[in-house]
């Protein structure tokens, strides 16, 4: 039978619509599965259905009752795993970049997920059919610090935690130039780019409507290293090595809004410069702390260290001068 999830819309309202409001109560489904399941009458508001149009008020109550995943066809893959923690209902994983975090198109296999099930086979069925455990996301890219979820239970605990914006998550970031000012918060609303389908982009407030397509998006940072650095052109240019924390969780974030600063992350040629003037295999983005608490309610904090080629990188680069 279906599992119900109920959730009361707080005060003031958020002026959203319901599936998007849901889909930030529950991010490790789609937006696109929560409107079939508000389609399918699965999702109620009040007790009554729903539309996913129609925006949520404040004090209501909204149900839904996620469709019990089917059978996987999701193969176990003895993938080496770097684990950081692990008890009965969890474990934190350093993900290495390169490894893509669940079967997707194009991605069959090979996967974050594949390794776990070979690790703890248990978890088939955990949170959904196609993302066993999964509760947030690192792109392919990027590597360090995710949370996989052992059980049902769990994983709604941190589902929870997520959606409430209390688990902290600080990534270090190599941009190109000198960021100034050194230290701020970007508030600036991210949504699918509107020519190009494969990209995200800040998406303005219209000063008509004084609202965004986009999602509202806040990523606050600190410089952690100014380095200046002779390139391989003989031209000597800056970079800034930053301390990102996420208070929303867009889809490449962090990315977006360097790039909307004009600092794009070094390596990153979707968003940034597609002839890198450094050399590096995949882009400067590290999820380094993770704090959240665990299901016994001790709050804990892990870290990863930058992985060695981005160490090597920044070792290479001939010291740090001044901020």
């Amino acid at each position: 039978m279906p599992i119900p999830l109920q959730f009361d819309i707080p005060t003031p309202a958020p002026n959203e619509r319901l599936d998007r409001w849901l889909a930030d109560q529950l991010p490790e489904h789609s937006r696109s599965a929560i409107q079939r399941w508000i389609a399918d009458g699965l999702v109620q508001v009040d007790g009554k259905s729903a539309k996913a149009s129609q925006k949520v008020e404040a004090g209501q109550q909204v149900t839904a009752h996620i469709p019990t995943p089917a059978a996987t066809e999701m193969q176990a893959e003895a993938i080496p795993l770097s684990i950081v923690y692990e008890d009965a209902d969890l474990l934190v994983v350093d993900k290495p970049a390169g490894l893509v975090v669940h079967p997707a198109p194009g991605h069959s296999g090979g996967t974050l997920v594949n390794a776990i099930l070979h690790h703890c086979p248990e978890i088939i069925g955990v949170g959904g059919e196609k993302r066993p455990g999964i509760v947030h996301r690192l792109d392919k890219e990027t590597s360090g610090l995710i949370v996989v979820a052992k059980n049902d239970t769990t994983h709604r605990f941190l589902q929870r935690q997520f959606a409430a914006r209390t688990v902290h998550k600080e990534y270090l970031a190599l941009l190109e130039g000198r960021i100034d000012p050194p230290q701020g918060r970007i508030a600036a609303p991210i949504g699918r780019h509107p020519l190009e389908r494969k990209r995200q982009a800040v998406l303005p407030v219209d000063a008509q409507t004084g609202e965004s397509p986009g999602r509202e998006a806040i990523t606050e940072y600190q410089t952690a290293a100014i380095y200046h650095t002779r390139l391989v052109s003989g031209l000597s240019a800056h970079f800034s090595l930053i301390r990102a924390s996420l208070l929303t969780g867009r889809t490449h974030q962090i990315r977006v809004h360097c790039a909307w600063m004009k600092h794009p992350v070094v390596g990153d040629t979707l968003y940034g410069h597609k002839r890198q003037r450094l050399s590096l295999d995949r882009h400067f983005l590290h999820a380094h702390k993770l704090r959240f608490r665990l299901p016994s309610g001790e709050e804990r904090e892990f870290v990863a260290p930058l992985p060695l080629e981005l160490q090597v990188l920044l070792d290479k680069m001939g010291g740090e001068s001044d901020q």
